[in-house]
């Protein structure tokens, strides 16, 4: 995949991204973070940033995976900030589902019991449509642990919701 240089200049060039990336983004924070409260802030976040720093001195070779590796580390900063890893995740165990509209609660529950580095495989992939190759990068691992962790991720998920694989 050619990749394509994005110095991001004006509000009208972060107004236009936000239309485009903003409903994956959030998607994939949903995902991740399991509360839809803490995946708008964490996309705002992202965004706030993205105006404020000096992004036109820049240049970004993968406008997707720019923005995914800045939300996956925005993620991070959020479930860590104070401990609020362990109280996402005690809120998940409690719950058993991500506060978000999960059409099956079976299949939310399954993904929430995938160890986080597939789960995240699985929103990049699902969530935010990015291809193997932005999700490695993204994630910095190579192509084939990416693509790996989502066909071990699908196995699991098939075994929990007893499908044939």
């Amino acid at each position: 995949m050619a990749s394509e240089s994005h110095p991001i200049s004006r509000a009208d060039d972060v107004a236009a991204i936000y239309d485009q990336f903003a409903p994956r983004l959030y998607a994939v924070a949903v995902r991740l973070l399991g509360v839809r409260e803490e995946a708008e802030e964490c996309v705002q976040d992202l965004f706030v940033a993205l105006v404020r720093s000096r992004t036109d001195r820049v240049e970004i070779t993968d406008l997707r995976a720019y923005l995914f590796s800045a939300l996956r580390h925005a993620v991070g900063q959020r479930a860590n900030a104070h401990g609020r890893r362990e109280q996402l995740h005690a809120v998940l165990e409690r719950t058993g589902e991500p506060q978000s509209a999960a059409p099956d609660e079976g299949a939310s529950r399954a993904l929430q019991s995938l160890p986080e580095e597939q789960r995240e495989v699985v929103a990049l992939k699902i969530d935010g449509q990015l291809t193997f190759a932005e999700i490695a990068e993204t994630m910095g691992t190579s192509l084939n642990t990416a693509a790996s962790r989502y066909r071990y991720a699908l196995e699991r998920l098939r075994a929990q919701l007893g499908e044939v694989a």
